[in-house]
């Protein structure tokens, strides 16, 4: 699913015009952007949490050459869902008679 996507799902079910729509989506995405800018969390009751995880640096090798380098730290951003989203995701698999 893309970001338009999402915007004319957020259209549909709210009645916005389709640029409000589109703007309501980046808002969002922006402000989840920026409170892990900041180093904040951002938890979404029964979804999920984004977070900033830091990586140490190491050595790595170039696969052609063999040569070693150093990869220097870095942050990334992870994210681990919620206990309701990973039940619904965990559902997809199964059968009407599993669940």
């Amino acid at each position: 699913m893309t970001k338009q996507e999402v915007a004319n799902l957020l259209r549909e079910k709210t009645g916005l015009s389709q640029k409000q729509a589109v703007e309501a989506v980046e808002i969002f995405l922006e402000a989840i952007k920026q409170a892990l800018k900041a180093g904040d969390k951002v938890s979404l009751v029964d979804f999920g949490t984004f977070y900033l995880k830091s990586r140490r640096a190491r050595r790595a090798r170039k696969p052609g050459t063999g040569e070693q380098f150093e990869v220097p730290p870095k942050s990334v951003v992870a994210f681990k869902p919620g206990k309701k989203f990973r039940e619904l995701v965990a559902s997809f698999g199964k059968t009407s008679s599993e669940r």
